[in-house]
């Protein structure tokens, strides 16, 4: 209702009705005047007619939180197979002949865990709100007051970025930024008094440590680059899983959300997001990176169905969120062959785009088109590193809230698009129901990607629906075995 009350205001703020009045509508102990419910049905891009009469929708207005999202699951069985005794010799085995590390397999399971919650993590948000008090913006000071009213002392380092390679011979620097040496004491590289925004993550990921984990003397360290969440800095990655791998992954996890929460505070930052439709370029008036801002609005948007890349080249993904349950361009543990280039994240890295790229979809999850709009922007890391951040919506479920048939208008956009090598014009009616849902979501972004071409985008080559395919010969050689 704060919400809602919010944005009649901004409609027009005469005829706008207040929390309590909302209240005693919803409760029958008010009638809202016709200038009134006509605020109230312009938010919601409904005539007024459909709310007089008097017939309750199957559907809401908007999905709630908690609805059911994220990456599918599997069926168990034969359980006996996924027994505790079984799983515990086969897990390390597989670990051992696919190459995956201890700590990437931890990660897989706390991103599992995350995408299934929804980024729902009530107990972090309350610790961070306890040490924050909900202000914000918080300035460099008042991150470095809690600090020090917690008995942290601040070091600053002479740490220069390093060159590293990766699997395929390509180059790219890592800086390690900060690091918590027990019992209190932080390093910070030099580097960060030039990037503030980065300084006050990390240290409120230092305080999220000490927080939540009582300074229990384990090191933490941040670090800058395309393996920051992946490698540990003073120790050799195993493929043998322990106790140790899950336990750092998970707090290093909790830490991060505690950071982003204290940054960024659920109610008024949603509130800032509200006021500002969801635009990235919230995050310089809060004094904190992109990629802060962009993963704090998958938490706490009233709607589910968000999803967040962090992808550092072709094959690269250094974070993912899916709480829509969308496809990954490509892996983050393996290179892939035949990556879909048209991934808006994808063509942000390999083009010389500057700015936000506003891009419509359709990409088949489960054999069913589903449309999805993101906003991407390139950005360099405190190791000089440029990557591309990605923050996106599923509109299937909210296209379904308004009464549309969303596979029916998917099919069609998909259809249309793979008749036109891959890309088109959205058809007007089909702008139409978007416009309409972007404007109750109230994401700027969706309007901006409506005005460009829709386009096909897949999960993998093989599987290209466009007509011809991208990847024509590696399809017919699929084909083919």
């Amino acid at each position: 209702m704060e919400d809602l009350s919010a944005r009649c205001i901004r409609v027009d703020s005469s005829n706008a009705p207040s929390v309590s009045y909302l209240s005693m509508i919803e409760r029958g102990k008010r009638v809202p005047s016709a200038d009134m419910l006509a605020v109230v049905a312009a938010v919601f891009q409904k005539e007024v007619e459909w709310f007089l009469d008097d017939v309750p929708e199957d559907e809401a207005i908007t999905p709630e939180k908690g609805n059911k999202g994220g990456v599918s699951g599997m069926p168990l069985e034969p359980s006996f197979l996924f027994s505790n005794d079984i799983l515990q010799i086969a897990i390390p085995e597989m670990l051992s002949q696919t190459g995956t590390s201890g700590r990437q397999f931890a990660h897989l399971l706390i991103r599992a865990h995350q995408e299934h919650h929804q980024n729902h993590f009530p107990d972090l948000e309350r610790a961070a709100e306890e040490v924050g008090l909900k202000r914000m913006p918080l300035a460099i000071e008042d991150i470095m007051d809690i600090a020090k009213g917690m008995g942290l002392k601040i070091k600053w380092i002479d740490r220069a970025p390093k060159e590293v390679m990766d699997e395929r011979g390509m180059s790219s620097k890592q800086l390690v930024t900060s690091f918590f040496e027990p019992p209190g004491t932080i390093y910070v590289s030099n580097i960060l008094k030039t990037r503030p925004n980065r300084l006050k993550y990390d240290l409120a990921v230092h305080i999220g440590h000490c927080v939540l984990h009582n300074k229990d003397g384990l090191k933490s360290v941040m670090m800058s680059g395309r393996r920051e969440d992946t490698e540990d800095a003073y120790a050799p990655q195993s493929n043998t899983l322990n106790a140790q791998d899950i336990l750092h992954a998970w707090r290093d996890f909790e830490s991060s959300f505690f950071a982003g929460a204290l940054l960024c505070p659920k109610v008024p930052y949603r509130q800032l997001l509200d006021r500002h439709g969801y635009e990235i370029s919230v995050h310089k008036q809060l004094q904190v990176s992109a990629s802060v801002a962009m993963r704090r609005m998958t938490v706490v948007s009233p709607y589910t169905h968000w999803h967040y890349f962090d992808a550092y080249a072709p094959g690269k993904l250094k974070a993912v969120y899916r709480g829509n349950g969308i496809p990954l361009p490509w892996g983050n543990m393996r290179l892939v062959e035949d990556p879909c280039q048209h991934w808006a994240v994808f063509r942000m890295i390999s083009e010389p785009t500057e700015g936000t790229s506003a891009q419509i979809s359709i990409l088949n999850v489960g054999n069913e088109p589903r449309i999805y709009c993101c906003e991407s922007i390139k950005v360099d890391d405190s190791a000089g590193n440029p990557h591309v951040l990605c923050a996106g919506i599923d509109l299937n479920p909210a296209i379904e809230a308004q009464g549309k048939d969303a596979q029916s208008i998917a099919n069609d956009l998909k259809q249309a698009c793979a008749g036109n090598g891959g890309s088109i014009d959205i058809p007007r009616h089909i702008k139409k129901d978007l416009t309409s849902v972007a404007k109750i979501l109230n994401i700027n972004w969706i309007e901006r990607g409506i005005k460009n071409e829709a386009r096909l985008i897949c999960s993998r080559g093989a599987v290209c629906p466009r007509q011809p395919s991208c990847y024509a010969a590696g399809r017919n050689l699929c084909e083919d075995n």
